[in-house]
C-alpha cells in the first residue's frame, strides 16, 4: 500500500467526523441572525446562537469523538467532552500571562485576577476548535481501542465503555501541557500563518479555492475548510473567517464569498448545458435530475451531486471548474464583496446574511458573468470532446430519472443488494452527500445498479472503502440501510446448526464461546463471517490479540475475521 493511500485512509475518517459538529452551524447562524435588532430584535434568540459559536470547541470534541468511534457510540462523545474540559482547564492553569496583558497600574488583586482570567479565556478561545478536534480524535481512538476492555472483578464496573471517558480524562491531562506551556508557540505559528495568507493576498485565495474543489474527491476538503473558517484571523476573540463574519468583522468573508458565484450561478448553468447537450428524446428523463441538482445548488449550496456527474468523465472540465472557483475567490475579494454563510453558499444564506455582508449586490453581476462562462465552457467541451454527461451515455439512461421509488425499506434493500448484499457490508457511514462504506469485496458492488438508484458516482478508497454520491439524503439512506441490515439479521429466527470444526476452526470457535454459541459461519475467500447466538464483550480481547485490526462486528451482529 502506497504512503499516499495510507495517509488518505487515515485522514478521510477525520474529514467525515468533522461534518457532525459542522452540521449545527446553520442552526446557530439562524438563531444569531434572527435575534439581531434589524430582524426579530430578540436578545435571547441571538444569545442562544452566540452560545453555539462560543462553545464550538466542545461541540467539535463531542462530534469528532462520536464520528470516529465504532457504531458512532455516544460514550465516545462523552469521552470527547471530558478530554476537552480537562485539556482546556489544565492548559488555562499552566498558561503564563505575558507582561502588559494586565495593566501594571491596577493594584487590586481581585481586579487583576479577573483581568487575568478574561485574558486567558480570550486567548484559549483562539485555539478552542483545534483543541476540540484533538480531544475528539483522542476520544474516538480510545473508544475503538478500549470499549470492550475487561478489568479485574473488583473494578469490573469501570470496564467496557465506562472506561473510555476515564481514559479520555487522562488523555486530556497529558495534552494540557502542550496547549498550556506551548501556547505562545502555537499562537505565534497561527499568527504567522494568518499573516502569510493575508500577505499572499490573491494568490492565497486562489490556491484555497482551487484546492477546496480538487480535494472534494478525497473528502479532505473539510480539513482545509476548518483551518480557514475556524482558525485563521482574530476579531475580539472570534477566530476563523466564519466566526469573525458573524461576530461583525467587516474584513471577514474572504474565504466564503467566492463560493457564491460558483454555487448559485456557475454550476446551475453547467446543469443547463448538460441538459441541452442530451439528445432531445432523452431530455425529459434528464430534466428531473438536472433541475433538482441545479435547484439544490442554487438554494442551499450543496454541489457534490453536480460535480460528480462530470468529475470522472471529464477531469479537464473539472479542473477548469476548480480554477474558476479560485478565480471567483480572487474577484470577490478584489471588488470588496464580503459574504458569509452558516451552511453553504446558497440563496438561503445569501438572503439571511444580506445585512451582515459587505457590498452583497455585487454578487449579481459577477454571478451573471459566471453563469455565461460555465454555460459556454460546458456546452463547448461536451460537444467538442464527446463527453458522456448524463443522458448521452446509453448505459446511464436509467439513472437520469432515477429516484427513491417505493418505500424506504425497498430503497434500502435495493442499495444493499447493489453493494453486494448484507454480508458484503462491513461498515455503513455517511457525510453530507456520500455514503461512506467498507466492503468485504469491492468487486461485488454494481455501479450501474447504483446509478439506477440515483447515485451520481462511486469512488474507490483504500483497499475496501467505497464512497457513493447520492446527494443530501446520504445520511437518511445510510440509516435506512443499517436498519434494513439489522432487521434482516433478526428475521433469521433459527439459523441452521453448523457442523463442528470441519467448517470453522476450533480455535476460532473457542474464542467466540464454543461451537454451541455459533449460529452460522461461512468462509468467503480470505474471510470468515460468523453469526453468534450471544455476543459477549469478553470476546473482543482475544480477537484483538489474534486479529488486531483485521476483525469487525457489524451492526447486523456478524463477526468478520480477515485471514492472512
Amino acid at each position: 500500500m502506497s504512503v499516499r493511500t495510507v495517509v488518505q485512509n487515515r485522514l478521510q475518517p477525520i474529514g467525515r467526523a468533522l461534518m457532525l459538529p459542522i452540521a449545527v452551524l446553520p442552526v446557530a447562524a439562524l438563531l444569531l441572525r434572527f435575534g439581531q435588532p434589524d430582524l426579530l430584535g430578540l436578545a435571547f434568540v441571538a444569545s442562544a446562537g452566540s452560545a453555539i459559536f462560543a462553545n464550538l470547541g466542545l461541540l467539535f470534541a463531542i462530534g469528532v469523538g462520536v464520528g470516529l468511534s465504532k457504531e458512532n457510540h455516544g460514550s465516545a462523545g462523552l469521552a470527547g467532552a471530558v478530554a476537552y474540559l480537562v485539556l482546556t482547564e489544565g492548559a488555562r492553569a499552566l498558561m503564563a500571562v505575558p507582561p502588559g496583558a494586565v495593566p501594571a497600574a491596577i493594584a487590586d488583586p481581585a481586579i487583576r485576577d479577573t483581568l487575568t482570567a478574561a485574558w486567558k479565556s480570550k486567548e484559549l478561545a483562539k485555539l478552542s476548535v483545534p483543541a476540540g478536534i484533538i480531544a475528539g480524535l483522542g476520544a474516538g481512538y480510545l473508544y475503538n481501542r478500549f470499549h470492550a476492555i475487561r478489568l479485574p472483578e473488583y473494578l469490573a464496573f469501570f470496564g467496557g465503555r465506562r472506561f473510555v471517558p476515564i481514559a479520555a480524562g487522562l488523555f486530556g491531562l497529558l495534552a494540557a501541557p502542550f496547549f498550556g506551556l506551548g501556547f505562545p508557540l502555537m499562537e505565534s505559528a497561527i499568527d504567522h500563518l494568518s499573516q502569510w495568507v493575508i500577505g499572499a493576498g490573491s494568490v492565497g485565495l486562489f490556491l484555497y479555492g482551487v484546492l477546496n474543489r480538487l480535494l472534494i474527491v478525497t473528502g479532505l476538503h473539510h480539513i482545509l475548510n476548518n483551518l480557514a473558517w475556524f482558525v485563521l484571523g482574530d476579531f475580539h476573540g472570534a477566530s476563523g473567517d466564519l466566526n469573525r463574519f458573524f461576530a461583525g468583522d467587516p474584513a471577514a468573508g474572504a474565504f466564503m464569498s467566492g463560493f457564491f458565484p460558483v454555487m448559485m450561478f456557475g454550476l446551475p448553468a453547467a446543469c443547463l448545458a448538460m441538459y441541452r447537450a442530451a439528445p432531445r428524446e432523452r431530455r425529459p428523463a434528464v430534466l428531473g435530475m438536472m433541475s433538482s441538482m441545479a435547484l439544490t445548488s442554487f438554494l442551499t449550496g450543496v454541489t457534490e451531486p453536480i460535480e460528480f456527474s462530470f468529475m470522472f468523465v471529464a477531469p479537464l472540465l473539472y479542473a477548469l471548474h476548480a480554477v474558476l472557483t479560485g478565480v471567483s475567490m480572487v474577484v470577490m475579494d478584489l471588488i470588496g464583496a464580503k459574504l458569509g454563510f452558516g451552511f453553504s453558499a446558497g440563496l438561503f444564506d445569501y438572503l439571511l446574511n444580506f445585512r451582515l455582508s459587505t457590498r452583497p449586490l455585487l454578487l449579481l453581476p459577477i454571478g451573471a458573468v459566471y453563469f455565461g462562462i460555465y454555460y459556454a465552457s460546458f456546452s463547448f467541451a461536451i460537444r467538442r470532446f464527446g463527453i458522456m454527461t448524463p443522458g448521452r451515455d446509453p448505459a446511464e439512461v436509467a439513472a437520469a430519472d432515477a429516484g427513491d421509488e417505493g418505500p424506504p425499506a425497498d430503497r434500502a434493500e435495493a442499495f444493499v443488494a447493489a453493494l453486494g448484499g448484507r454480508a458484503n457490508l462491513l461498515g455503513i457511514e455517511a457525510c453530507t452527500t456520500r455514503l461512506r462504506l467498507t466492503l468485504a469485496d469491492r468487486a461485488l458492488a454494481d455501479p450501474h445498479r447504483l446509478a439506477a438508484l440515483g447515485s451520481k458516482g462511486m469512488i474507490a478508497v483504500g483497499d475496501r472503502g467505497v464512497q457513493v454520491v447520492v446527494g443530501p439524503e446520504a445520511d437518511l439512506i445510510a440509516s435506512q440501510m443499517r436498519a434494513h441490515c439489522d432487521g434482516a439479521s433478526r428475521a433469521v429466527a433459527q439459523p441452521p446448526k453448523m457442523a463442528p470444526s470441519e467448517t470453522l476452526p476450533s480455535d476460532i470457535a473457542a474464542i467466540l464461546g464454543g461451537m454451541a454459541n455459533i449460529a452460522s459461519a461461512r468462509r468467503m475467500d480470505r474471510r470468515w463471517v460468523v453469526t453468534l447466538r450471544d455476543w459477549q464483550d469478553r470476546y473482543a480481547a482475544p480477537l484483538n490479540a489474534n486479529w488486531s485490526n483485521r476483525w469487525t462486528r457489524t451492526a447486523a451482529g456478524a463477526v468478520h475475521l480477515i485471514l492472512d
